[in-house]
C-alpha cells in the first residue's frame, strides 16, 4: 500500500520538464530585469553555466539522432517483413506526410494573410541575430541525394534521407534472409533497445537542460523582444493549433472513425514532452510506447512510421516557414504573387523533408524558402530571438502528425486494436 502511495506521489517526467520550463523562464526574467549587468551575471551564470549545461543537453540529443533513427528504421522494416506490405505502408506514409505538410503551409499562408503579422512592424524595434544561410538544392539533386553514394559518410555527416534509404534496405534484406542473418538481425534489435534506453536516460536530465535553455533565452531578451513580435507569434501559434487540433483530428476521424478527443487525451503527455524538449527524435521511444499501449497501434507499424516521420514530417516547421515568409515580405514591403505562394508551398514541403528533428533547424532551411521567392535572408534575423518558444510548439505539432499518420496506416493495415484505443485512459 505504501509503495502505491509513493508511485502516485512521484512526479512524471513531462510534469518535471514543464515545471523546469516555468522555473527557467522566471529565473531568466529575474536575471534580465532585477540583476544588474556584471561579469558574474553575463559571463559566469548566463554565458557560462546556463549556456554550457543547455548546449550540453542539446548535444546529448544530437548524439542520439543518427543511431536512433537508423536502428529504429531497420527494426521497423525488418518487423513488417513482407516487402509488398512494407512498400504499401511506406508509400501510404510518405504520401500522407507530404500531403499534410503541403496542407500545413496552406493553413499558415491563410492565417498569415488574415492576421498580417508584418504590417506596422518597425525594423528598429526588433532585435536581430546572426543568420546561417542554407544553400538551395534543386529538385533533381534532392531526389538524387536520397540515394547514398557512401552510406558510412551519410551516417557520419547526419544526412537523414540517405540514412533512411540505407536502413530500409538493410531491414528488408534481413527480413528476406530470415534465419541466415539472425545474428545481424539480433544485433540491430538489441542495439535499438540500447538506443531507446539511452534516449530515456538522456531525457531523465531534460528538466535541467530545459531550465538552462529557457533561462538563457529570457535572460538575454526578457519580454521586450516579444512585444513587437506578438502578431507574428500569434499567427504561428494559431496556425499550429489549427493543424494539430483541427486538421489532424478531422483526418483521423475521416480515415478511422475513431474519437479525436480520446486520441488527444491519450497522446497529450507525449505532446507536452515534445513541447518541452523541442526535438522530434527524443520523443520516438515515448511516442511508440504510447501508440502501442494506449492507442492499440501495432509496434511493427509504429517502429517504422514514427522514426520516418521524425525525419521527413515537419508540418510545424513548414507552418513557421509559411508565416515567416509572409511576415518578412510585409516587413520589407515585398508583394508576393500567387506564383510566389505556390513556390513557397513547393519549396517549404521539400525543405522540410530533409530537416533533422533537432531544435531550431527549421530556421536554417527557411533561408532556402526565402531565396526561392527573392526575399532577403537577413529577414530570418528578425525572428531568431523568439524562435525558441515557437520551436517547442512546432515540435509538438510535428510528433502529433506522426502519431495520427501511424494510427491511420495501422488501421488501414488491420493492425489497430480498437478496444485498446477506446479503453479508458489511466
Amino acid at each position: 500500500m505504501a509503495e502505491n502511495v509513493k508511485e502516485k506521489k512521484k512526479i512524471g517526467l513531462s510534469t518535471q520538464i514543464f515545471i523546469a520550463l516555468i522555473g527557467g523562464a522566471l529565473f531568466g526574467v529575474i536575471l534580465h530585469y532585477f540583476i544588474p549587468a556584471s561579469s558574474i551575471r553575463d559571463d559566469i551564470i548566463v554565458g557560462g553555466i546556463l549556456h554550457v549545461v543547455g548546449q550540453g543537453f542539446i548535444r546529448l540529443m544530437q548524439m542520439l539522432v543518427v543511431p536512433l533513427v537508423f536502428c529504429s528504421l531497420i527494426c521497423g522494416s525488418m518487423a513488417i517483413g513482407d516487402t509488398k506490405t512494407l512498400g504499401k505502408v511506406g508509400v501510404k506514409t510518405i504520401v500522407f506526410y507530404l500531403f499534410t505538410t503541403a496542407m500545413a503551409i496552406c493553413v499558415a499562408l491563410g492565417v498569415a494573410y488574415i492576421i498580417n503579422p508584418g504590417i506596422g512592424i518597425s525594423l528598429d524595434k526588433v532585435e536581430t541575430s546572426e543568420v546561417t544561410v542554407a544553400e538551395a538544392t534543386s529538385f533533381v539533386d534532392t531526389l538524387l541525394n536520397i540515394i547514398p553514394k557512401n552510406p558510412i559518410s551519410s551516417l557520419a555527416n547526419g544526412e537523414m534521407l540517405p540514412i533512411i534509404v540505407f536502413a530500409l534496405f538493410i531491414g528488408v534484406m534481413l527480413a528476406k534472409l530470415g534465419k541466415k542473418a539472425s545474428t545481424v538481425a539480433n544485433f540491430f534489435s538489441q542495439f535499438n533497445e540500447i538506443m531507446m534506453e539511452m534516449t530515456m536516460a538522456v531525457m531523465s536530465v531534460a528538466p535541467i537542460g530545459v531550465f538552462c535553455l529557457i533561462a538563457k533565452t529570457f535572460a538575454g531578451i526578457g519580454f521586450s523582444a516579444f512585444l513587437p513580435m506578438l502578431k507574428y507569434m500569434g499567427s504561428v501559434t494559431f496556425a499550429l493549433f489549427l493543424q494539430g487540433f483541427v486538421v489532424y483530428q478531422v483526418l483521423l476521424f475521416i480515415f478511422t472513425r475513431l474519437n479525436p478527443l480520446k486520441f488527444i487525451k491519450k497522446f497529450f503527455p507525449v505532446m507536452m514532452f515534445a513541447f518541452t524538449t523541442a526535438t522530434s527524435n527524443a520523443t520516438i521511444p515515448l511516442s511508440i510506447d504510447t501508440l502501442e499501449e494506449k492507442m492499440g497501434v501495432s509496434r511493427k507499424i509504429s517502429s517504422f512510421t514514427v522514426p520516418l516521420g521524425a525525419t521527413i514530417n515537419m508540418d510545424g516547421t513548414a507552418i513557421m516557414q509559411g508565416v515567416a515568409v509572409v511576415f518578412i515580405a510585409q516587413v520589407y514591403g515585398y508583394s508576393l504573387t500567387p506564383s510566389d505562394l505556390a513556390t513557397v508551398v513547393a519549396t517549404a514541403t521539400l525543405a522540410s523533408i530533409g530537416t533533422a528533428g533537432v531544435p531550431s533547424v527549421g530556421l536554417i532551411t527557411l533561408s532556402m524558402v526565402l531565396s526561392s521567392v527573392g526575399l532577403p535572408t537577413e529577414g530570418i534575423a528578425l525572428i531568431m530571438g523568439i524562435d525558441r518558444i515557437l520551436d517547442m510548439l512546432r515540435t509538438a505539432v510535428n510528433i502529433t502528425g506522426d502519431a495520427v499518420c501511424t494510427t491511420i496506416v495501422s488501421h488501414q493495415n488491420g493492425a489497430l486494436n480498437k478496444e485498446v484505443f477506446n479503453a479508458q485512459a489511466k
